[in-house]
């Protein structure tokens, strides 16, 4: 009787797991298809086209994040695509995208503040920074930079974090701090499956750190 009541219980594990490892590797090929494709809108894309194409591609992300309801990954990314689509936007008719992504990334920090090696915390941090302060919009410099370390704290060697803490730094005129970060950005680990993402941010690193050496030199 024990060795059947064992048996059963074993089996019912293995059924019940099934779902649970075929959704972790459903969500883990949705979010990669959404890095990709956010790749090729943010560096091939220009214009008209490319705000198009962010909005097709929220439209995917909202799939997603309705597809793994309590999964932090899915918001993580779908507010990168509306912060960059608020950028490629411009203007005051950004603000409502921004002020989304920031619910999202909020709400993924809620879930799990490692998700993704503390990405949320980047992406907030860089939209502190970008968007104007109030009364038009949420924008807090000392926020930012309180988000953007924090995110250094979680992946201090990462691509992302290091760039876009040391642009902040570059932008505000901390040159020879932002120098350091852009320098451990550039020599940062490759990610194998995101290479347009990692070649992008590289010529964008490039740009600030020229921008950080000639103020240096002034």
């Amino acid at each position: 009787m024990n060795r059947r009541l064992s048996a059963v219980l074993t089996a019912a594990a293995t059924l019940f797991a099934l779902p649970a490892n075929n959704l972790w590797a459903g969500v883990n090929e949705d979010i990669s298809s959404l890095q990709h494709r956010w790749a090729e809108v943010n560096y091939q894309l220009q214009g008209k086209a490319q705000v198009a194409a962010f909005e097709s591609l929220t439209a995917d992300a909202d799939r997603v994040v309705s597809t793994y309801p309590g999964d932090a990954a899915p918001l993580i990314w779908r507010g990168i695509i509306k912060s960059t689509h608020a950028g490629a936007k411009g203007g005051l008719g950004a603000l409502g995208l921004a002020k989304s992504s920031k619910a999202d990334l909020e709400a993924a920090m809620e879930i799990d503040p490692q998700a993704l090696d503390g990405s949320a915390y980047t992406s907030l941090g860089t939209l502190y920074f970008n968007v104007p302060g109030w009364p038009i919009g949420f924008g807090d410099d000392k926020k930012a930079e309180e988000l953007l370390r924090k995110a250094l704290t979680i992946n201090p060697n990462g691509i992302d974090s290091n760039y876009f803490f040391g642009d902040y730094l570059l932008k505000q005129k901390r040159y020879a701090e932002a120098k350091n970060y852009l320098l451990k950005a550039r020599n940062a680990p490759p990610r194998p499956s995101r290479p347009l993402a990692d070649s992008g941010r590289q010529q964008e690193i490039s740009d600030a750190l020229a921008t950080a050496e000639k103020k240096l030199k002034d």
